[in-house]
């Protein structure tokens, strides 16, 4: 006998379960993927930052858009659900879905365990492949650290850390600066230490 290959699915047939769906799903080269929800320390990261972000941008042309959003990544196919987009301007969206934004101008992840070297890693290289992305900020959850990742002129990416409760992080695409004690308040980190 010869094993049958599994076939892929669409991006139209994946968009037609997502608008049906009760939860939210990645997908990618054919494949979808179930979200887990995230840790309690998770949310209160990302909240935090939302609002943050929120409160410095506002009357500016840049809007924060939470975990929500779907965005493709038109090179690579991958449609994905970042925790924080920045939007400069007029949203472009998907030809396929009118929801599905293609051009955010930063992407901010809040690392989990299970997600953080995916984060690091095909997520990152595929999110290098939106022409607008500018700027990329991974978000520590046991320690005060964030990391900064900037696009530069040759097409590079740019590393600058941001660590300790007194630092703050610095963003390039916008004009927002976030104390990390603002970023972290509430958060118990895993020594105990309450923020």
């Amino acid at each position: 006998m010869i094993p049958s290959k599994k076939s892929k699915m669409s991006p139209t047939e994946y968009l037609e379960i997502e608008r049906e769906a009760t939860y939210k799903s990645e997908f990618f080269d054919g494949e979808m993927f179930a979200m887990a929800g995230g840790s309690f320390r998770h949310n209160i990261i990302k909240d935090n930052l939302f609002l943050e972000l929120g409160n410095r941008l506002k009357g500016s042309p840049f809007r924060p858009i939470s975990s929500d959003q779907r965005i493709l990544v038109s090179a690579a196919g991958l449609y994905t659900y970042p925790d924080i987009v920045v939007l400069c301007g007029q949203p472009i969206f998907d030809a396929r879905d009118k929801d599905t934004l293609t051009n955010p101008t930063a992407i901010i992840e809040v690392l989990s365990p299970t997600t953080e070297r995916y984060d690091r890693g095909d997520k990152f290289r595929n999110y290098q492949k939106i022409d607008s992305l500018k700027e990329y900020v991974m978000v520590y959850q046991d320690e005060p650290l964030c990391e900064r990742f900037v696009r530069q002129e040759d097409g590079s990416w740019a590393l600058v850390s941001f660590v300790g409760l007194s630092a703050s992080l610095v963003f390039t695409s916008v004009s927002a600066s976030i104390p990390l004690a603002d970023v972290y308040a509430g958060v118990t980190f895993p020594d105990g230490q309450l923020q």
